[in-house]
């Protein structure tokens, strides 16, 4: 049986049926855990042990490796399949047609866990992120009250972010919550999604960046009919404005960023489609806090830093999560007076909208300049042979570090390392541009869309004893 407070763990690809499991563990105030379906099997054993899950829900890509795991993880009692046949273990659909119809008549508090996401663990171990039916209210009501997340009840919507993220879950409740027709895609491919707009005429979309580049870089995209499209919300990683600009043009409908993280529950800064004008200057900020949200921007000290000063970014909502599942010491680290620090470096304008840099650990250090990749990578996209782009830092034993540039050329392009350079320096301050540029075929990204830093850095930093930046 499960019990208040239990976990139950979900490891498939995007199901409709993740919403049956959701809310019928919200009914006896038990936990949904998600698993990110990409990692390896010693990754995913950590997860599914980290989270005391008592049930494992998977789908038929996983399982064998979910036969894997489950060795090494004996609180798991039962193994339920959700979508396909397996010999040994017990089929969804008869499991859930077999209980009691009646009400469980089970109190929901405020506090409860409903959902258990874990970060992605681009740096140590994943984390479990505990996140409340109060924290969910909160997020229903500041959003309620925004145009990008107001569906219209015939709206026909696109859920197609991953269900382990908290965008994909976030797009779904908002959907069901207001009665609307969702299609659930269960993976992300170009053409499928431009034939899936115009068979069922989507009005609504959540999308990342990497995604909406995929978009616009598949043939053909400009001959197809988005007349149904009302609105693209899209964030979970920067967007540089030349690739806005182009997705605006193609999909012809409004536009709207969303800036916040699974620790606040998708939750922080909002850029309305009026703000996507170029006219207002806006395009490179993720908009302004949600109503009943206060955000700052603070030094090291914590202080707050003056209006056009960068500074770490913190959020204070009733979004914030409750915390770190069984990890007080990383909760009390990113949770202070009531502020959940992001990790992430900004600043405000005289108008009040937030401009983030980038993540605080990625910022370069060099000649004792800060750099931030964010706007390095803003200023090499605009190039015409570039797709995408990635900056770090590499040592440098004249600069401590210096910028290097990773670029994925467009097909059929070359673009020489001079040229590169050059372009970027008719658009930032020199300090600020690469000092190399090197050619790959693939940008490694997380689920979530975020530029994974962390692997494109470390050839570059093997044997080297103090690594800055």
């Amino acid at each position: 049986n499960i019990e208040p407070g239990d976990r139950i763990a979900f490891l498939g690809k995007n199901i409709d049926r993740y919403f049956e499991l959701l809310f019928g563990c919200t009914k006896v105030r038990a936990t949904l855990a998600g698993m990110n379906n990409r990692l390896a099997a010693p990754e995913l054993q950590f997860v599914l042990s980290d989270s005391e899950s008592k049930i494992l829900f998977v789908t038929e890509e996983f399982f064998d490796i979910a036969a894997e795991v489950l060795d090494e993880c004996p609180l798991v009692k039962k193994v339920i399949v959700i979508e396909g046949k397996h010999k040994k273990w017990t089929n969804y659909a008869k499991w859930r047609d077999g209980q009691s119809g009646e009400n469980p008549g089970i109190t929901t508090l405020p506090d409860d866990d409903v959902i258990q996401l874990y970060t992605s663990g681009t740096t140590g171990l994943p984390k479990g992120v505990q996140l409340t039916n109060a924290n969910y209210t909160s997020f229903m009501q500041q959003a309620g009250t925004l145009d990008w997340a107001g569906y219209d009840a015939d709206d026909v919507v696109m859920q197609a972010m991953p269900l382990f993220h908290v965008a994909g879950v976030n797009i779904g409740v908002l959907s069901l919550h207001q009665g609307c027709k969702t299609i659930v895609l269960r993976d992300i491919h170009p053409v499928v999604i431009l034939d899936l707009i115009e068979k069922h005429k989507i009005a609504q979309a959540f999308w990342v960046p990497a995604v909406i580049l995929m978009l616009t870089q598949t043939p053909g995209v400009r001959e197809r009919d988005f007349s149904s499209m009302k609105n693209i919300t899209y964030g979970a990683s920067p967007i540089t404005q030349d690739l806005l600009l182009e997705a605006k043009d193609i999909f012809g409908c409004k536009f709207t960023q969303v800036y916040g993280l699974t620790e606040t529950t998708g939750g922080g800064t909002f850029l309305p489609p009026e703000a996507h004008d170029p006219a207002w200057g806006k395009l490179r900020s993720c908009g302004v806090p949600y109503p009943g949200t206060i955000i700052k921007c603070i030094d090291e000290e914590g202080n707050e830093v003056p209006q056009g000063d960068v500074g770490e970014i913190v959020i204070k909502s009733g979004f914030n999560m409750k915390g770190y599942w069984k990890r007080p010491e990383a909760t009390e680290g990113a949770i202070k007076n009531e502020f959940f620090y992001t990790g992430d470096a900004g600043y405000f304008d005289k108008d009040g909208f937030l401009f983030i840099h980038d993540r605080v650990k990625d910022m370069i250090v060099s000649g004792g300049e800060n750099i931030y990749p964010a706007e390095v990578e803003n200023a090499i996209f605009g190039h015409p042979a570039v797709a995408d782009v990635a900056v770090i830092g590499v040592p440098s034993e004249k600069w401590g570090e210096e910028v290097k540039a990773l670029i994925v050329p467009k097909d059929g392009e070359n673009p020489s390392e001079e040229d590169i350079i050059a372009w970027t320096k008719e658009r930032i301050a020199g300090y600020k541009c690469p000092k190399s540029v090197e050619q790959i075929d693939v940008m490694p990204r997380n689920p979530s869309g975020k530029i994974l830093r962390k692997d494109l850095r470390e050839p570059f930093w093997k044997g080297v004893e103090r690594r800055v930046g």
